[in-house]
């Protein structure tokens, strides 16, 4: 992630990462430090599908196994409750807690693809990443400037994507099939094929 790996160990060290998920199930294997970085860093070396695989995975660990439980926001421990349905930990157990909740970064910047190119999202860059089983997406981020909104769908074989960019701004709009715009502000839709 911060670009540490000498670039001769770099595929070495994501196929040993990604050899360190299947050992554990197809489950997380970091803690609180290592979690807001995970998925972006399969993500950034073509290992998209490993990171949806991640972020759908619904039995503990995991953060779907929260949401099955009821959570509407990220818990400090991703079993805070129980298969039985008891609580973890009376004394330690926030039902409320950014560590794990660092996915929320990924979410954005990969799922719906809203990243600032400068700070205060002056400049933007909207080049969402499908996968999974999402059909569609739709995030909205306040900024400075106002509201960025992406929202995609999958439709047969067509990514249909719309976006909204904020006042005094502009953006780089990427569709999946290498497509490129560069918009200033106002409301957009797109259309491409995929294969």
């Amino acid at each position: 992630m911060f670009g540490l790996t000498p670039e001769k160990f770099m595929a070495r060290t994501i196929d040993t990462l990604v050899e360190l998920i299947e050992e554990n199930g197809g489950h997380l294997v970091t803690g609180f430090l290592g979690t807001p970085y995970f998925l972006h860093v399969l993500s950034q070396n073509d290992r998209l599908k490993e990171a949806y695989a991640l972020l759908q995975r619904e039995e503990y660990p995991s953060w779907l196994y929260q949401i099955k439980k009821g959570a509407t926001t990220i818990w400090e421990h991703l079993n805070g409750i129980l298969e039985d349905g008891t609580m973890r930990d009376p004394g330690m157990n926030s039902f409320n807690h950014y560590a794990y909740g660092a996915i929320g970064d990924w979410l954005y910047q990969v799922v719906a693809g809203i990243v600032p190119l400068e700070p205060g999202f002056s400049r933007i860059l909207i080049s969402p990443k499908y996968g999974g089983t999402l059909t569609n997406v739709e995030a909205e981020l306040n900024t400075p400037y106002g509201k960025i909104t992406s929202a995609w769908k999958l439709h047969d074989s067509d990514f249909l994507l719309n976006v909204k960019v904020p006042p005094n701004t502009n953006a780089e709009i990427c569709m999946p099939n290498g497509e490129t715009y560069t918009v200033g502000s106002g409301e957009y839709s797109y259309r491409c094929k995929i294969t």
